[in-house]
């Protein structure tokens, strides 16, 4: 049979026990109140820097020049004398209208105007020998002033003679209907045979000239008034128009080889829309781009001297629908600052206000942070230009 240990032996057990117990809960104690560390977040530094301010406006093409082509006189359509789709030369004939009357017309004014000559030789003759002989009172000053007169009403005759002529020649030209401009043609609405009339509401066929081509583009009058002060200000440096560039996206998303330069800024405000139309000429020498087509235009608007730019990763909206972003104050505390952004520059945003030269952004890790609490910046490379600053 055991025995037991004395008293004195198991009050010392006892006070060993408690001691490694107690101690063991107030290691794990101490370890479950240490803090967690700051999370690691990336940021880059805002510099300022000129910044090339564009905007991405939608517009269509129209035309450089278009002509609907109507005859001029009555007559049967006898010949065709181009191919659809074609491209043509102004002055090139494009229809022979039936021209037997009008040569008919045009012979009988030549052969009247001859006549009127004929009698004007006359009666000149007759009007030098009626002054020679009123000299000499061989004949009375009343014959000799009507042998003057008669020679005037000549006169009027052969220029009369002289504009029917003319007149009938025009008519006989008018026959040929030619192109007006150089260009492509469409379809022609008539064919051989067909009666048509001067001046009638219908165009036989359009010409548009294509090479050279327009795109007209519609674009806010609150940005254009936001642009506008910022010239003002002298924030924003802008060239003159004539040397404004433009570059085309096309409806399947890819570029447009050339590029363009903007010719006209509306000087008026469209009711309906709110807003302000700009035209730009670009050459389309391949005929790529076709009247009415939809585009999107990236028009230069100016230099911004002293803009921040800000990945757009490092940008995010809040409810109300403001755009702001994550800045790691000094102390390397997160603070959110609403932004505002004037236009993209590839991936990045040009911010406007909001934020300076100098802020730290978050751009990495922003799931992270939180608005008040402390993390630690690591500046991250990027788009935006950026000066290193050492994580404290």
């Amino acid at each position: 049979m055991q025995t037991l240990p004395p008293k004195s032996e198991m009050r010392f057990l006892v006070s060993v026990l408690l001691a490694g117990v107690l101690s063991a809960c107030g290691g794990k104690s101490e370890q479950t109140a240490a803090p967690p560390p700051a999370p690691a977040v990336g940021i880059v530094t805002l510099a300022a820097q000129p910044v090339t301010m564009t905007a991405e406006l939608s517009g269509r093409t129209t035309a450089f020049m278009v002509a609907e082509v109507r005859p001029q006189i009555t007559g049967i359509v006898q010949k065709r004398l181009f191919d659809e789709g074609a491209e043509v030369k102004a002055g090139q004939v494009l229809y022979q209208i039936d021209a037997a009357p009008y040569r008919a017309a045009f012979d009988s004014a030549s052969a009247a105007l001859a006549k009127a000559q004929a009698s004007q030789a006359t009666l000149k003759l007759q009007a030098q020998r009626y002054a020679e002989l009123a000299q000499i009172d061989a004949v009375s000053k009343q014959e000799n002033d009507d042998a003057q007169a008669a020679v005037l009403q000549a006169d009027a005759e052969v220029a009369a003679a002289k504009a029917a002529l003319q007149t009938a020649r025009i008519n006989l030209n008018y026959t040929r209907i030619t192109a007006p401009i150089d260009g492509q043609v469409a379809t022609s609405i008539v064919t051989p045979g067909a009666l048509v009339t001067a001046n009638q509401a219908d165009a036989l066929t359009t010409v548009r000239q294509l090479d050279p081509i327009y795109v007209d583009i519609t674009q806010s009058s609150a940005e254009v008034l936001a642009l506008r002060r910022r010239i003002a200000s002298g924030q924003v440096q802008r060239e003159s128009t004539d040397t404004i560039k433009v570059h085309l996206r096309l409806e399947d998303g890819g570029s447009y080889e050339h590029v363009g330069k903007l010719s006209f800024t509306g000087v008026a405000v469209d009711e309906g829309t709110g807003t302000v139309r700009l035209r730009a000429v670009f050459p389309n020498p391949d005929s790529l781009l076709l009247p009415g087509m939809y585009v999107r235009a990236v028009v230069t608007q100016g230099v911004d001297r002293e803009g921040l730019r800000v990945p757009q990763k490092g940008v995010t909206h809040n409810a109300r629908g403001e755009a702001i972003a994550l800045v790691v104050k000094d102390d390397n505390t997160v603070e959110q600052r609403v932004i505002e952004t004037a236009s993209a520059v590839g991936d990045e945003w040009i911010v406007t206000s909001g934020l300076k030269p100098g802020d730290r952004v978050i751009v990495e890790g922003l799931q992270k942070a939180r608005v008040g609490a402390a993390v630690q910046p690591q500046p991250v490379g990027g788009d935006a230009a950026t000066a290193v600053t050492p994580t404290p």
